[in-house]
């Protein structure tokens, strides 16, 4: 009997947490590949490998908000007290007693996601089987089956698939202000790579350092730098000069109701006029907040608003010309950011009291970094345009904080060079971040159609997740985003998988019949095609209803216009092709 293969690229956060599910959920025999270029960042990816975060890299959320279970939010709690091996930790930490409200190690959900996976494992189905592989997958093509993909190892070899989960993370943006001191000694482009945290902490204590980016990885190296006591100044740059919110000492993350900002709903004219109406009716917000809520911290205002905000973004997002939009998401995604999600005070107290009247170790730098060029002994030269005129900070050692690429036709990996040169993904036309899918995580062609045997899990989604369910910035694909992904992605293909034989998509096959079926406007026709659905293998193999409710999905699909639903649903016209 034929045992499907289901092979997830990329073992961070989003292919681990993706691969727990599908051991959660699959019911019948499955193979789960689980394939990683990098052996230590398997089941921690770069936001939580043990080498790139040292003990005093902390969640920037509470403790109580990292299960990596929505149903199970103390999951990593109770984790943390009752079953982690404690054996190699710090005294900082060895008897630290978790709170739900308090800070955690970032380190330690690299053991926590392990040890979860382990469970998963044990606890599966008989035949429902877990494999790790060591290599990089560089192309992939879809033929008929099943997925073909080129795997980098010593050699390059063919690793066959039924389904593959594209789980890849973060792709880095390389700064063009440094191009020509990428390999200095005194440049750090990766911070959270074992050498840019090895670099970090041999800095001298006197050291003069520029650190590019003000947001919540900048104060993970500020926060490091101080704590091993560095004395020298410290300059945070950058263009928006936004700093994370602090979190209350108890705060827990709450969700409460707010009425539509109705005047955004108005069509659009211009961004001055845009943006005048947002902040008015942010303004009303946050006031009304404030006086329903007495007894609510000002500084979760901002989060409770935003929050309540996202079912009615996707609406005002309509309305927004695509250039525009581009240019608001550029120029607002990180401040817009900071109003949702804030810090835990163990990283920003110690920032912010550097910062603070009278020591101004830590200096704020409002400005664009224009370049970054070689100085005298060693030294780099930071030049920046700020509002009040240029200005060139001396540096022993700069700290490249600098974003993510968002706009995957620019993305250098050759994986997703192969992916858009097949047209097997789409750069997301209404923001240029990420990818275009639909509701399900299935990746679509230019075409709408979509590309049955993938699935997208994460930062790629960025753009889907504006538009669909208006959330903005990193929230986007945070470890929220990344759940609710896991669940939807691994239940989709295990449903898929299961209901397909050896002798083809049989389950497809029917379900398109039922599409036509009830798509049909003439009797004769749906008669014809139940005649045809009585006699198809695959309602044999599968009820009735399982069929039916697949075709109301197909159906129902608003990820694509109607006239891409109906040419992926096979029942266009020739008619039709006249009017494009």
């Amino acid at each position: 009997m034929h045992r499907p293969r289901v092979l997830v690229i990329g073992a961070g956060l989003a292919g681990t947490a993706t691969a727990i599910r599908l051991l959660q959920f699959a019911r019948k025999p499955l193979e789960i590949v689980l394939l990683e270029r990098r052996h230590d960042y398997r089941y921690a990816g770069v936001a939580y490998h043990r080498d790139g975060n040292p003990w005093d890299h902390v969640f920037n959320i509470q403790a109580g908000r990292m299960s990596a279970f929505r149903e199970d939010v103390n999951d990593f709690v109770r984790w943390a007290n009752h079953e982690a091996d404690r054996s190699a930790w710090t005294p900082q930490w060895k008897d630290f007693t978790f709170v739900e409200h308090g800070p955690a190690p970032r380190r330690i959900y690299h053991d926590y996601l392990t040890d979860r996976v382990a469970q998963a494992r044990a606890e599966a189905y008989p035949g429902v089987e877990l494999t790790e592989m060591d290599g990089e997958a560089v192309a992939l093509g879809i033929e008929t089956g099943h997925v073909a993909v080129s795997v980098q190892r010593q050699n390059t070899e063919t690793l066959t698939a039924d389904h593959v989960i594209l789980a890849t993370g973060m792709e880095l943006k390389q700064p063009a202000f440094a191009t020509g001191v990428l390999d200095h000694d005194a440049f750090i482009r990766y911070p959270y790579s074992t050498d840019g945290v090895r670099r970090l902490t041999a800095t001298p204590p006197g050291a003069s350092v520029v650190i590019v980016g003000t947001v919540l990885s900048a104060y993970d190296s500020v926060a490091l730098l101080l704590r091993q006591g560095h004395t020298g100044p410290i300059h945070l740059v950058s263009k928006s000069g936004t700093t994370p919110r602090t979190y209350p000492e108890d705060h827990e993350h709450g969700v409460i109701q707010l009425p539509a900002p109705t005047s955004l709903f108005a069509p659009y004219g211009g961004r001055a006029e845009f943006l005048t109406r947002v902040r008015t009716e942010w303004e009303a917000a946050c006031a009304a907040v404030t006086a329903d809520h007495p007894g609510m911290d000002r500084r979760i205002v901002t989060e409770r608003v935003a929050k309540a905000w996202e079912p009615y973004l996707p609406r005002v997002i309509e309305r927004i010309p695509t250039d525009d939009l581009h240019a608001l998401l550029r120029d607002f995604s990180t401040p817009i950011a900071s109003l949702r999600v804030g810090a835990v005070s163990y990283t920003t107290s110690v920032v912010e009291e550097a910062m603070g009247a009278g020591r101004g170790q830590v200096e704020l730098v409002v400005g664009t970094v224009d370049r970054v060029e070689p100085g005298d002994s060693g030294r780099l030269r930071v030049r920046v345009a700020a509002p009040d005129g240029a200005r060139e900070i001396p540096a022993d050692l700069v700290v490249c904080n600098f974003a993510r690429e968002f706009d995957y036709t620019n993305v250098g990996s050759a994986l997703w060079m192969n992916l858009l040169a097949n047209n097997l993904v789409t750069p997301h036309q209404r923001t240029s971040r990420g990818i275009e899918i639909n509701q399900r995580g299935t990746p679509l062609r230019p075409d709408g159609e979509p590309v049955e045997r993938l699935s997208a899990i994460g930062v790629m989604r960025e753009g889907d997740e504006i538009v669909r369910n208006g959330r903005t910035g990193a929230f986007a694909f945070n470890l929220a985003a990344i759940k609710n992904h896991s669940i939807v992605v691994a239940a989709h293909v295990v449903e898929r998988l299961e209901h397909d034989d050896t002798h083809g998509d049989l389950f497809d096959e029917a379900v398109a019949l039922e599409v036509k079926r009830m798509a049909a406007r003439s009797r004769s026709e749906r008669e014809q095609y139940d005649v045809q659905l009585a006699n198809h293998p695959g309602s044999g193999l599968h009820p009735r209803a399982a069929i039916s409710q697949a075709a109301v999905r197909r159906l129902t699909d608003i990820s694509v216009t109607p006239r891409q639903l109906r040419r992926q649903l096979g029942i266009s016209t020739d008619e039709e092709a006249e009017y494009p």
